[in-house]
């Protein structure tokens, strides 16, 4: 018999969970607002803080890069509306980028206790915590941060990009792809599961259509 999860933090694989949030756009209904779109909802320990500052004006200059993936952007901590909306256009006044995606307002920490994002030496802040989440609504990645160590943006748009085409195309995404040490910019083929896959693949190599280090380890051109 199939044990029933229990509850606690969503997990890689979860459908991400039904919560109704304040922001500074509003009231937002999550999943439903991102139906059929790609979202990152991504926490920061406070506002008003030197790390999160460079991560939120970082987030806004890559805002048009995500938005060509059809992907957007959400952010949140346990400050109130009002210290986002004053840190918002303290990065606008000070930074001249003008933050165009919402910012969850959590005020009663109880959207971050729900995602597991408190932080374990109290309820004063949220971790640094990012949830990719695909157009089904279904959480495909979730990446934690220490407070003294900013977030890699140029890696988030990448596994963005790297989900998108292993969606699309049914294949794996190699290391440090699209600039691989081994294959470059190519994408990896399935594990053979049978003996008849397994004589394609030699056949497709053969004929130069992919490329085998062995046939449990081939690659072709995306």
């Amino acid at each position: 018999m199939e044990k029933e999860k229990e509850d606690g933090m969503p997990l890689i694989g979860d459908k991400f969970p039904e919560m109704s949030v304040q922001t500074t756009h509003g009231e937002l209904q999550l999943p439903d607002e991102f139906e059929d779109r790609w979202f990152i909802l991504f926490s920061h320990p406070g506002d008003f803080t030197p790390v999160c500052t460079t991560e939120f004006y970082g987030f806004q200059k890559k805002y048009d890069e995500f938005q060509e993936l059809d992907t957007e952007l959400i952010g949140l901590s346990i400050d109130q509306v009002h210290s986002h909306l004053k840190w918002a256009e303290w990065i606008e006044d000070e930074m001249g980028e003008e933050i165009e995606f919402p910012i969850i307002a959590d005020g009663t920490g109880k959207v971050a206790d729900k995602l597991g994002l408190i932080h374990s030496a109290g309820a004063t802040a949220t971790v640094r915590a990012v949830f990719i989440v695909d157009p089904e609504s279904t959480i495909r990645a979730i990446l934690y941060y220490p407070a003294e160590l900013g977030r890699n943006l140029d890696e988030i748009v990448r596994m963005i990009k790297g989900f998108q085409k292993s969606d699309k195309e049914g294949v794996a995404i190699p290391a440090d792809w699209p600039n691989n040490e081994l294959i470059g910019d190519n994408v990896i083929l399935p594990p053979a599961g049978d003996v008849e896959t397994i004589k394609e693949r030699k056949e497709a190599e053969e004929k130069g259509e992919i490329e085998c280090y062995d046939w449990w380890l081939c690659h072709r051109e995306s």
